[in-house]
């Protein structure tokens, strides 16, 4: 297993049971370590902490998510509030566990998340006739293809992975800039603009929408 831990006491004492009990675990303290050992290793379950010292969980799930890792991913972190939780599950997280935790419920979670093993993902995001290739990084509306930018493709797979679900603008900061982002919420609101000119106005139909007071939403088509 992959746990990213910057705390050295905790991440050493998580390291020395795990071990004990016969699992191998690589161990390490930041973002940019937990991309490069998750993309190149093959891991039963990744125990990722959100708070780290370059990226925060969050948006390193976000990232293995999609570029198409979709070993399970387990958060730890003192941030109990269900704001937070909801950010982890929605960046793709698939368990979330808040400190301080007992050892042996952690061993039950991490074992029913290897029992559960990668989900299957499909290649392609679509809503209605949005398709959205991850990979490729390409968007097409029926048979058009769509250029975006990268901010923009990001924010339309962070949308199309939750189709028909309300996100809020503090949510959509969080998935697609990143918790220590340096921006403005109506950023926001400005790449939606840029995403509507895009998708939606030039085809003559709807399905970016704005729920007032709360976020957005994308659907099926509407004419």
């Amino acid at each position: 297993m992959l746990l990213v831990e910057d705390e050295e006491k905790l991440a050493a004492l998580l390291a020395r049971g795990l071990t004990e009990r016969g699992d191998v675990v690589d161990v390490v303290g930041t973002g940019a370590e937990a991309l490069t050992s998750a993309r190149e290793g093959e891991y039963d379950v990744i125990l990722l902490d959100i708070r780290l010292p370059d990226r925060d969980g969050f948006e390193v799930c976000h990232r293995l998510r999609t570029e198409r890792v979709w070993t399970p991913v387990l958060m730890l972190t003192a941030r109990t509030a269900v704001a937070d939780r909801i950010a982890g599950l929605d960046s793709g997280a698939d368990d979330y566990l808040a400190k301080p935790f007992a050892f042996q419920e952690l061993l039950a979670r991490m074992r029913a998340l290897a029992r559960r093993g990668p989900v299957p993902r499909p290649t392609d995001l679509e809503v209605g006739d949005l398709r959205l290739d991850p990979a490729a990084r390409r968007v097409w509306r029926g048979a058009t293809e769509v250029s975006l930018s990268t901010r923009e493709f990001t924010l339309l797979e962070t949308l199309m992975r939750r189709p028909d679900q309300v996100l809020t603008r503090e949510q959509l900061l969080g998935l697609v800039w990143g918790d220590h982002h340096d921006v403005a919420s109506n950023v926001v609101d400005v790449y939606v603009r840029y995403l509507r000119a895009k998708i939606d106005r030039p085809f003559g139909i709807t399905s970016l929408h704005t729920v007032r007071g709360v976020g957005y939403r994308l659907t099926e088509d509407t004419p």
